[in-house]
């Protein structure tokens, strides 16, 4: 099992969150106060949670972006989920995390 890193990249008022790992109850908490810790520093008007190296999320990483929607919406700003891999994209599905949060996804090849 691959605990989830983080990289944070914040250019012209968007924060953006690479995320790569898995997300999972056994690394839910620290992935949490990093990304806290990076929402509050840079206080930015979007945040993008990019989920594209994410292979596996359990339902702890459900709460981990609610509770980052929370934050932003509180720091007046938004949250957008970015390229999430199938598999977490399902678990999205299932948790309605659509009907709140932005979701956008890779553009498809031609």
């Amino acid at each position: 099992m691959q605990n989830a890193s983080c990289l944070c990249v914040c250019e012209d008022g968007v924060l953006t969150l690479k995320i790569a790992g898995e997300i999972d109850h056994h690394c839910a908490a620290a992935l949490r106060e990093k990304l806290d810790a990076a929402i509050y520093l840079h206080r930015a008007r979007t945040v993008v949670l990019d989920l594209s190296g994410v292979g596996f999320m359990d339902s702890s990483g459900l709460g981990l972006i609610m509770g980052r929607y929370a934050v932003a919406r509180r720091l007046g700003g938004r949250l957008i989920i970015a390229d999430p891999e199938p598999a977490v994209e399902k678990l999205l599905a299932v948790g309605a995390i659509g009907s709140l949060v932005e979701i956008k996804r890779k553009e498809a090849a031609i």
